[in-house]
């Protein structure tokens, strides 16, 4: 018993290697992978975003039009007035 919980059992005959990741490079690889990641990315889903907000754009475009156009006052309901 009085093992501790890493060493419950014994591997023979097995050997294995690993870098700790305290040795590992934080930002290896990030120009040669991650820029050209990051643009084939965004060229594959920019059909999928662009769509919509144009049409929001543009439906909200013409939505301010029109509510500008109505709050606008009739200059013929005040030719009588002085």
């Amino acid at each position: 018993m009085g093992h501790g919980f890493g060493g419950l059992y014994k591997l023979r005959g097995i050997v294995t290697y690993r870098l700790s990741p305290f040795e590992l490079k934080a930002f290896g690889g990030i120009i040669s992978h991650g820029i050209p990641n990051t643009i084939r990315r965004t060229a594959e889903s920019i059909l999928y975003i662009v769509p919509p907000i144009a049409l929001g754009y543009l439906c909200y475009s013409e939505i301010e039009k029109a509510h500008h156009r109505t709050m606008l006052k009739n200059p013929a309901d005040f030719e009588n007035d002085k």
